[in-house]
């Protein structure tokens, strides 16, 4: 008599609210079954477009659009006065070159890396902002209620899948990458390609150290990328879980009790809660924004004033 009931427990289990799997759906990239642009491979690689993909492009094309029609704004007045957006857009440009850059690699070379460290700060928050709006969920009601697109459509892939790229470690190791290579041509531009590479083991210690230092140095001149591309994104994808785990309180402990009522009376917390980890992710993504670019000019820093 108890297999009977024991094989009905895991098949209801089975067909039940699934938490695990709803959190990862939303906080992952939109899987290959659900490209929103199929393209071919190229060297095994496949290069369809993802959610993420598309993200990327659609914050791009926010921070660039808003960015020109700010500065076009301001340069068109007859006595130039930053307000609204063009304040804060100016409070940015100077926080980042004054506060970010200058300290870490002088006043010679400020506004050489100046547009490299404030692109990294602009797009990193501008895509940490985006991914806080629930757009998926937005879109996947209107699909429902209003568009009723076909299952194969741009439309309905479009839900499937997170919508924070920083989220996604190849996102992250990309950004990090383009950092590693800044330190390097930095470096490079500085003190020439040969001694660049010199500069990383200081002077003027023992040749017998050599063989300990130069191995250290090269596993921290990788260790740096890594850590900026695993901080920032276990960071915001963190964030999102811990939201998306509290709002699945509701689902599950009304699956488990079997009734309704007890999952509405704990809905008032859990969105009073989950609310405020929502607060605080807006904090989290202006912080790691001004964490990976300021790591990044620490790094052209040291690059370019090697022995100091």
């Amino acid at each position: 008599m108890p297999q009977p009931h024991v094989e009905n427990v895991t098949e209801a289990a089975k067909g039940g609210f699934n938490a695990g799997e709803t959190i990862l759906g939303h906080v992952s990239d939109s899987s290959i079954e659900h490209p929103l642009i199929h393209l071919p491979k190229v060297f095994g690689v496949d290069m369809s477009v993802t959610k993420h993909v598309f993200m990327l492009w659609f914050a791009a094309v926010v921070i660039l659009v808003f960015v020109t029609w700010a500065v076009r704004r301001y340069l068109r007045q007859e006595r130039p006065v930053p307000t609204g957006f063009m304040g804060v857009l100016e409070y940015a440009v100077l926080f980042v070159r004054d506060e970010i850059v200058e300290p870490n690699v002088g006043k010679k070379r400020v506004n050489t890396w100046t547009p490299l460290v404030l692109t990294f700060f602009l797009f990193i928050l501008g895509i940490n902002l985006i991914g806080l709006v629930p757009l998926s969920d937005l879109l996947g009601l209107l699909n429902h209620y209003v568009f009723h697109p076909a299952e194969d459509s741009f439309l309905a892939r479009l839900v499937h899948g997170g919508s924070t790229p920083t989220g996604n470690f190849n996102v992250t190791a990309a950004l990090a990458t383009i950092s590693f290579f800044a330190v390097i041509v930095a470096g490079t531009i500085t003190h020439g390609f040969v001694q660049h590479w010199k500069n990383l083991v200081p002077g003027g210690v023992p040749k017998w150290i050599y063989p300990i230092l130069i191995p250290i140095e090269i596993i921290s001149l990788f260790v740096r990328p890594f850590a900026l591309t695993m901080r920032l994104a276990a960071n915001m994808t963190g964030g999102h879980i811990a939201i998306l785990a509290i709002i699945s309180f509701v689902f599950i402990f009304a699956e488990l009790s079997g009734q309704a009522l007890v999952g509405m009376g704990l809905g008032v917390p859990s969105l009073a809660l989950a609310s405020l980890i929502s607060v605080l992710e807006v904090i989290v993504a202006l912080v790691q924004a001004y964490v990976f670019t300021l790591l990044t000019a620490v790094f052209i820093g040291m690059a370019i004033h090697a022995h100091h």
